[in-house]
């Protein structure tokens, strides 16, 4: 019957994996004290082969000459010590080592430590590359390229590209990050596209009747609070009069774009007129039944605002967030992020030149973004189940229309190309 060692296991029952820590501390003590290679094998529970090559891999010289922690040499052992040529191929248990001191190059030793760090270092190496033919290879790096390249993120083209590609997101970030396909992380706006903002002095915070403060919204109720709209404005560059004021409508994610001449109270509420137009008074009232705004001088007018969104006698539609928290409104200020690809800051963009078919070409790639967070639906099919007949209206009446994934052009170049097709100027 073969022995069974330590492990409670003999080497023929027991199934395959790699030493560990511990085992290596053990095959050390055990060398120092000058046991044989199958003893050793016998009380850890392996192979001799398997104690005889870890020993043979991962000795390492002190000398001469070689720092600590280098590997022994291949050749020169004939001239060496007898032990460096046999079992245990290096100087641990040796009466010389410590006794007297030994004058015969070069001292061999294994140390659990530094052979640990080898084996993990050699287990890394092996997993580094891409398990692919080069074909395939080729393939995948080019629908990656071309996603990015339209602004889509990784986890976007894992979803919609899944059967293609079957690479989880993790995976495509790896790969960028690691250079394959000469993709480096500048192409992940997420990754580098943030800046430090500018600290402006606090505003004094406008005032607004207490019913429509933040904590009024709250009381509205949980329910009534997932389905309310956030609405913020989104400013061009510096000298631009223009600006876009946008409604994100919070269970679907889908948000209305509209351009404002200035960024003013008045304009804010001759676009929200617009509403009435494409969904008629009652239909904005079915839809907008409670709305979330800043502490902006742009939407100061409470009572003009709230009419728009079809207010009656003393009720409340429109509330405030408070005053420098604009995390409030959070879902609002994050998906502004998406308007920035096609839109971006710091490219001389001006906003007094955009038209409505902008903003109807920025809404439709915008809104036709398929998103995890509603189970890989876009925003404008969301919409559409919300809110049923009237969300088709709202499609209609401002023209945002479903672009197909592999269509999707998150950047400014779908902008640029669409105006010079229509023979207007450049933004930039």
């Amino acid at each position: 019957m073969a022995k069974k060692g330590k492990g409670g296991k003999s080497p023929s029952e027991r199934s395959y994996s790699r030493l560990d820590r511990h085992e290596r501390n053990a095959i050390e003590r055990m060398l120092d004290h000058g046991m044989s290679c199958r003893s050793i094998a016998s009380e850890l529970g392996r192979s001799p082969s398997t104690v005889a090559g870890e020993v043979a891999r991962h000795r390492f010289v002190t000398a001469p000459r070689a720092r600590y922690g280098e590997p022994a040499p291949a050749e020169g052992l004939a001239e060496a010590c007898e032990r460096l040529g046999s079992w245990p191929r290096c100087c641990n248990g040796c009466r010389h080592r410590r006794a007297y001191g030994c004058n015969r190059r070069p001292h061999v030793f294994y140390s659990a430590r530094m052979a640990q760090r080898a084996a993990d270092a050699e287990a890394s190496a092996s997993r580094r590359g891409i398990d692919e033919t080069e074909a395939s290879v080729a393939m995948k790096l080019g629908v990656i390229r071309d996603c990015l390249s339209r602004g889509l993120s990784p986890e976007q083209i894992a979803e919609a590209s899944s059967a293609e590609l079957g690479l989880s997101r993790s995976t495509i970030y790896r790969w960028v990050a690691a250079g394959y396909g000469e993709m480096t992380n500048m192409d992940l706006r997420r990754k580098v596209g943030y800046r430090p903002r500018r600290r402006r002095a606090p505003r004094r915070p406008t005032r607004h009747d207490p019913r429509r403060s933040h904590d009024a919204f709250l009381a509205l109720g949980e329910g009534a609070c997932a389905a309310a709209w956030e609405m913020d404005t989104v400013m061009g560059s510096e000298g631009d009069s223009a600006c876009l004021l946008t409604l994100l409508h919070r269970p679907s994610r889908f948000q209305l774009v509209l351009p404002l001449a200035s960024c003013t109270c008045a304009e804010v509420v001759r676009a929200l007129s617009l509403l009435e137009g494409a969904l008629g008074a009652e239909g904005v009232r079915r839809v907008f039944r409670a709305v979330l705004t800043d502490n902006g001088a742009e939407f100061s007018d409470e009572g003009a605002i709230g009419r728009a969104l079809g207010e009656r006698g003393g009720e409340v539609r429109l509330y405030y967030c408070d005053p420098r928290r604009s995390d409030q409104k959070g879902a609002c200020e994050k998906n502004h992020v998406e308007i920035r690809k096609m839109l971006p800051k710091g490219r001389g963009i001006s906003f007094d030149l955009l038209t409505r078919e902008d903003c109807e070409l920025v809404m439709s790639h915008v809104n036709s973004e398929p998103r995890g967070s509603l189970g890989w639906k876009s925003p404008s099919e969301a919409l559409w189940f919300f809110l049923d007949a009237d969300g088709l209206d709202l499609l209609d009446a401002f023209g945002v229309s479903l672009v197909p994934a592999g269509e999707l052009d998150l950047t400014y170049g779908c902008v640029a190309r669409a105006r010079e097709e229509r023979g207007e100027a450049p933004l930039a």
